[in-house]
């Protein structure tokens, strides 16, 4: 067929559905397939990547080390906004596909490739945060989701067919839910956990300790901010993904950012979600505590009230467009007076800030103090209330009854 790819670039990660979805890739449509793994923190998961890959057909494989990018340029950017899902989604997987999507298009360009596939399933956002991103930068690639095109109804018959064509995996019947892991978080999806009344395994979670078997004794720790973005952990200075990865062993020690949700797709369904973000909870928490002594009152309100529609962007895979851009640069603008130090106490599946300062603080305990007048006139407050209850005091006396 004169449509049909020459040579298709796959987001591969080696689990169960790009394992079954190389080999499926090379027999049906026939095409040279190149594997492409992005390493945005997936640690020892990465190891057998590059050999199941060649093992199941494909013709290159690229491993890339995007860890730096991924922190410096998706997770910062996220984290400036103050912006969470529903119910307080840090949006680690979200985060992650733009900057996979946008290197597999690279790819394609490098090797000469006319497609790009992904693992996406039909049911899930994912399919849709990579297909925006090709629309938005490679609008000529064309676009293979296997899982809206072929026969297979579930994982089940993923892993029959694994077995049928000799692929290596490690997901059973048994467990079969769905995982995806990144310097930012873990997240578990499906099999088991689409019982919303069902409690999760005890053994199910890789980054976090559960509370009851979180030390015994508190942990403190202080984060530096320098323009909005996190800069050193207790005095010592790392790169965005040294720092990141420094606090998640800090909060999984502790049992920190697990969370356990029924959220929305943006395909129309709810979905429950079982996550691990202790670094990204801990940073989410701090940012905020700085932002408490720096922004002014009506710029933090702002962008307050924009950080559930930023939110819905990045959830939605609309990364790279306008709208997301135009929103990010008010955040940067806003971000510029965000130096300082937030101190967060680290216990038993919580983190609390305790402390925070900040060089150019907008605190005046001269002006809050309930001790001293600080140049501030009690009596003001009198006019002040007077005029804010005007529209208050005159609804009233026109409802008042005749």
């Amino acid at each position: 067929m004169s449509n049909s790819p020459r040579k298709i670039v796959l987001a591969y990660s080696g689990g169960l559905d790009t394992s079954v979805i190389l080999r499926w890739l090379t027999l049906e449509h026939h095409a040279e397939v190149v594997a492409f793994c992005a390493d945005v923190g997936q640690g020892e998961e990465l190891e057998p990547v590059a050999g199941k890959a060649r093992a199941s057909g494909a013709s290159e494989v690229f491993v890339e080390d995007l860890r730096e990018e991924f922190v410096r340029d998706y997770v910062f950017p996220l984290l400036r906004s103050g912006a969470t899902y529903e119910s307080g989604y840090l949006l680690g997987t979200s985060i992650a596909r733009p900057l996979i999507a946008r290197r597999q298009v690279e790819i394609a360009r490098r090797t000469g490739a006319d497609a790009v596939a992904h693992g996406a399933t039909g049911k899930g956002n994912d399919q849709v945060r990579f297909e925006l991103t090709f629309a938005a930068l490679a609008p000529d690639l064309k676009v293979i989701a296997p899982w809206r095109d072929w026969s297979f109804q579930g994982r089940g018959d993923l892993i029959a067919y694994a077995g049928q064509h000799g692929i290596p995996i490690t997901t059973t019947r048994e467990k079969p839910y769905s995982t995806d892991r990144n310097l930012l978080h873990m997240s578990f999806e499906g099999g088991i956990l689409e019982d919303p009344w069902r409690e999760p395994y005890r053994d199910m979670f890789i980054l976090t300790r559960s509370a009851e078997e979180a030390p015994d004794a508190p942990e403190y720790v202080e984060v530096d901010y320098e323009a909005g973005d996190p800069v050193a952990v207790n005095g010592e200075r790392l790169s965005p993904a040294a720092l990141l990865a420094r606090l998640n062993d800090l909060g999984g020690r502790h049992g920190v950012g697990r969370i356990d949700i029924v959220e929305n797709r943006y395909v129309g369904m709810k979905s429950r979600g079982v996550y691990e973000t202790p670094g990204g909870t801990i940073l989410h928490l701090a940012h905020r505590a700085v932002e408490s002594l720096t922004l002014d009152r009506e710029v933090w309100h702002l962008r307050d009230s924009l950080a559930s529609r930023y939110a819905e962007m990045v959830y939605y895979g609309y990364w790279f467009a306008p709208e997301r851009e135009m929103l990010q640069a008010a955040i940067d603008e806003s971000q510029q007076v965000v130096t300082g130090t937030a101190r967060v106490k680290l216990y038993k599946g919580a983190a609390q800030i305790v402390g925070r300062k900040a060089p150019r603080s907008l605190y005046d305990p001269g002006v809050a103090s309930f001790e001293a007048a600080g140049g501030y006139r009690q009596a003001d407050a009198t006019g002040f209330i007077s005029l804010s209850g005007l529209r208050l005091r005159t609804r009233a006396l026109k409802q008042r009854p005749t």
